[in-house]
């Protein structure tokens, strides 16, 4: 059994996905499984796929009803101890990151590490993640799911994700295991993936849509007061830090 499950998923990014396989099959570390859930893709992606399939544990080219559908699909195959969801388009920051995170294996629920934020011109803007995950973090901000690695015992303890979730799924199940299970966690203070911003969640026209899914997300896992006690809390400090 692998250590880690990579799963990646693909809708109709061809040039995304070949740049994330490279940078997977790059990689120094080896004890890994590689999964492609591709939606179908009507461009090259199936090309690029069976051109690396020495690489590729599990592929599968398919209609599917969205992000969290695909990354379900992903996470049941998958046999690793950690599960990470590099979608196409991210890639690992050098090619020893994996080395780097797995040389003293973690034995936390939830291991983490920082992001390189990257825009469609390069430029790259470093994301540090909080070493303590608490409700005010969640309020303002999230973790970013390519630099976190999720034991893969966690969807079967506490549900995988919830795919009614077009967006924010990832929060949802952040909120679920970290503050409402209160799962172990542990924060390494290393980049792990460039996070292309292409991507559908980092649209502006879908900004609406993610506040009422992270909102949502709360509402789902904690009583209404109680969402509304950590949001006046959020603010208050927002106020004193200012």
């Amino acid at each position: 059994m692998p250590v880690l499950s990579i799963i990646t998923i693909n809708y109709n990014n061809a040039l995304g996905l070949k740049k994330t396989i490279d940078s997977v099959i790059s990689q120094t570390f080896k004890d890994f499984e590689f999964i492609i859930i591709d939606g179908g893709s009507s461009d090259n992606s199936a090309e690029i796929i069976k051109a690396n399939l020495n690489a590729i544990s599990y592929w599968v080219s398919e209609k599917d009803n969205g992000i969290y559908n695909a990354q379900n699909k992903g996470a049941k195959k998958a046999t690793g101890d950690y599960c990470l969801f590099l979608n196409s388009g991210d890639y690992l920051a050098e090619t020893n990151t994996l080395e780097k995170v797995f040389h003293h294996m973690p034995s936390e629920d939830i291991v983490y590490g920082d992001l390189l934020i990257e825009d469609k011109d390069g430029n790259q803007i470093r994301g540090i993640s909080p070493n303590r995950l608490s409700p005010y973090h969640f309020m303002i901000s999230t973790l970013w799911h390519p630099c976190t690695f999720i034991k893969r015992s966690l969807f079967d303890k506490y549900g995988y994700y919830k795919e009614n979730y077009k967006i924010t799924g990832d929060y949802e199940f952040f909120i679920r295991t970290v503050l409402k299970h209160k799962v172990s966690y542990k924060h390494i203070s290393q980049f792990i993936t460039v996070f292309n911003t292409a991507g559908i969640g980092s649209s502006e026209e879908n900004k609406q849509l993610q506040e009422a899914e992270r909102k949502q997300s709360w509402l789902d896992n904690y009583w209404g007061i109680i969402y509304k006690w950590f949001r006046f809390k959020t603010k208050l400090k927002r106020r004193m830090d200012f």
